[in-house]
């Protein structure tokens, strides 16, 4: 196998074992989303398999001795002597060093983004639980029970009243 092919095979197999397809499943809301969803990963499965199969296999050897019958040593020797002289170039990956620490950088900021993600939903669910208990509740409530639990709107109220400010 030639050293770039097994170079992308290798990469290809790590990178599709740590893709969690289940895990992006889940945070998918929308049909079409789903739809766009399995189509990305049936392309990757058809690329990485692929990729799996073609540069996994090393070449068949040359019979030159099949080919000596029907054309002639010389020509063969020479193709030969050209085949073997022929020095493939290893792959030297020059691009993953370079960008794996912005790659890690953008990770650690994406899970810093997650866990303020995370608690902003959490403040805004229990914001809309109080916004649906309030409107429940809202045609019976009196001024000072709704005052009890914005305490800081009857200290507002207090202050215009005790200032003489009735809002013209």
């Amino acid at each position: 196998m030639s050293g770039v092919g097994k170079k992308v095979a290798d990469v290809a197999f790590k990178a599709s074992k740590s893709i969690d397809w289940d895990g992006m499943a889940k945070m998918i809301v929308t049909d079409e989303a789903r739809k766009e969803f399995s189509s990305l990963r049936r392309a990757f499965e058809e690329v990485n398999s692929t990729l799996q199969t073609k540069f996994s296999q090393e070449p068949e050897p040359i019979d030159w001795e099949y080919y000596r019958k029907g054309l002639g040593s010389r020509i063969v020797d020479s193709y030969k002597e050209y085949y073997e002289s022929v020095e493939i170039p290893k792959f030297v990956d020059k691009t993953t060093p370079e960008y794996k620490p912005k790659f890690d950088a953008l990770l650690v900021e994406l899970k810093e983004a997650e866990q303020k993600s995370l608690k902003e939903s959490e403040r805004l669910e229990k914001e809309i639980a109080e916004v649906k208990e309030l409107k429940a509740k809202l045609s019976t409530m009196t001024a000072d029970e709704y005052f009890e639990k914005h305490p800081e709107l009857k200290k507002k109220f207090d202050d215009e009243i005790r200032n003489d400010y009735w809002g013209y």
